[in-house]
């Protein structure tokens, strides 16, 4: 089990790696695959991203079967049914970060920002309106919808932010699509 300090700096090496590859680095190997089957999972961060395609957790940060306990959904938002899958995966697989991790370019954003969808689409959004508020810049829209995210996770489930040096932590992230690379945004 890697402390919450030791998980970030995997993940920001893991990035650094993908920053230059033209390949998945992680480990997807046969003998990993029958390991995690028969041992369990140990992930050693938890990840809660965007479902857009280009999004790739596990790409971004290198890492390979059962490193990642990756929960997807449009704009990254939380819900108690995120908040359920994060606290398995701290109390139950003994991950101590909790990364959200937003991403330029994110459609869930700007339609926030731009329209006013129907349908269930207008869940997203008004929760995402809610953390931006009157925001129109793209990107800083991003970093407040993060920001709400890792405020609603540290509150709901008691989880300290990393700046503390608590174990377990939580930090907010922007994926930069255009280039790969995570800025980790420090609160």
């Amino acid at each position: 089990m890697l402390s919450a300090k030791d998980a970030l700096k995997k993940l920001e090496e893991g990035n650094k790696r993908y920053l230059s590859e033209h390949t998945g680095s992680g480990d997807i190997s046969p003998s990993i695959r029958l390991r995690t089957s028969r041992e369990g999972q140990k992930p050693y961060a938890i990840v809660i991203s965007c479902s857009d395609s280009r999004v790739i957790p596990e790409g971004i940060f290198s890492a390979g079967i059962g490193e990642l306990f990756v929960i997807r959904l449009a704009g990254n938002v939380i819900d108690d049914h995120q908040l359920g899958s994060i606290e398995y995966a701290e109390e139950h697989l003994g991950s101590n970060l909790v990364v959200v991790l937003g991403h330029t370019g994110c459609g869930a954003v700007e339609a926030a920002i731009h329209h006013d969808p129907s349908g269930f689409i207008k869940y997203i959004t008004d929760e995402i309106r809610l953390a931006i508020g009157d925001e129109t810049d793209p990107y800083r829209a991003c970093c407040l919808n993060v920001e709400h995210c890792v405020k609603q996770i540290s509150h709901a489930l008691d989880i300290d932010h990393l700046r503390h040096g608590n174990d377990p932590a939580v930090v907010g992230a922007i994926y930069h699509i255009d280039d790969g690379h995570v800025e980790f945004l420090h609160s």
